[in-house]
């Protein structure tokens, strides 16, 4: 597939007469930039040759990671889709600041090179914004960036946010925020992001919606599934449990890996743990482990480095109803985390010994 580069495309503010310039750029980065740079070059060159196709890693938060192809015209059109969505015009100045070899940091630079960005970027660390002395236009981030980013975030005016659940606790910090925030739900197959909602603002909403050409279904037991012809020839079917609101919009409940059937009532950690983000302010997570009376039972797991008591949390708990209440809290001095921030919770658990007893 020969894929076209906007002649406004600029990177770092360098502008590039023809592609092959860009890909002789790109290849100047591969070998002398650094570690992201040199994915940013590696992706480039990948772009602009000859396959019609690029292959992409997954995050591994739910199982081991892998790579999948992806035809280049699905990435072409999701790529439209979110500039269309939010009119993110030529001469766009915009901040990428994920790391280029995940979907995310991808798709902003597709984004950028068919529409004609003015693109910028900067270390995936945890603060991007820390040093950048202008404003910009448009950017996105993961969950912990925008945490770690909450005093700099007036240098964007919109930002979008994925690769993980915003939690209630991040959700209120953002209220009085300037920027227009969204959160985005997608996956890796679904090349980024095909729902987003806002979570700031007067539009703010529980509720995702729909990007255009994008239509959802869901399965006998609850699931996610995706109809987007733009981006995937075939049904996309989901491990997510949500409420269908329309045939364009849902509210995320869980995912089925993780439902607890607790005496007999099943429960999702993920709302549990929007619940409970309010009031722990260290990682965590919501497990469940054998109980002979309940079947399973809720189990709290906190990242720390000494042993926390139930009075630690009374009032985090007394927010929640009898089931959802953990029954025991095991603590953990250091988490495990995928590359891109997501808490590798099968890992944690393999390390606290608990799979032995569940």
């Amino acid at each position: 597939m020969k894929t076209l580069l906007h002649s406004k495309f600029r990177l770092n503010g360098q502008a590039f007469a023809s592609s092959d310039v860009l890909l002789k750029y790109a290849k100047q980065l591969v070998e002398t930039g650094k570690d992201n740079e040199s994915a940013i070059g590696k992706f480039i060159v990948e772009w602009l040759d000859e396959n019609n196709f690029i292959t992409v890693k997954t995050s591994g938060s739910t199982g081991s990671p892998k790579e999948i192809k992806i035809q280049k015209k699905h990435v072409n059109n999701s790529a439209e889709a979110t500039v269309n969505y939010f009119n993110l015009k030529e001469s766009t100045k915009a901040l990428l600041c994920l790391p280029a070899e995940y979907i995310a940091g991808k798709m902003m630079l597709v984004r950028a090179m068919i529409v004609g960005w003015d693109l910028h970027t900067a270390a995936p660390g945890k603060n991007p914004l820390e040093y950048q002395d202008s404003d910009f236009d448009f950017s996105a981030m993961v969950p912990y960036q925008v945490f770690h980013s909450l005093e700099n975030l007036r240098k964007v005016k919109m930002l979008i946010v994925g690769g993980g659940a915003v939690s209630a606790e991040l959700e209120q910090q953002l209220q009085n925020v300037n920027t227009s925030i969204f959160a985005t739900y997608g996956m890796t197959e679904t090349i980024s992001h095909i729902a987003v909602r806002p979570i700031n603002g007067k539009e703010k909403s529980a509720v995702f919606s729909a990007l255009p050409k994008v239509g959802f279904l869901q399965t006998e037991n609850g699931c996610l599934q995706i109809h987007a012809p733009e981006i995937s020839e075939e049904l996309v079917v989901t491990n997510d449990v949500v409420e269908l609101i329309s045939p364009t919009s849902f509210k995320f409940l869980g995912r089925i890996d993780n439902v607890i059937n607790t005496g007999g009532v099943k429960v999702y950690p993920e709302m549990i743990e929007e619940k409970l983000s309010l009031y722990i302010n260290k990682p965590f997570f919501i497990a469940s482990e054998k109980d002979d009376a309940l079947g399973e039972r809720i189990i709290l797991v906190v990242e720390s480095e000494r042993q926390l008591q139930f009075e630690d949390y009374s009032d985090a708990f007394g927010k929640l109803s009898t089931y959802e209440k953990p029954k025991k809290i095991y603590a953990t001095p250091e988490f495990v985390y995928t590359e891109t921030e997501k808490i590798k919770r099968t890992a944690v658990l393999d390390m606290l010994a608990l799979k032995k007893r569940l």
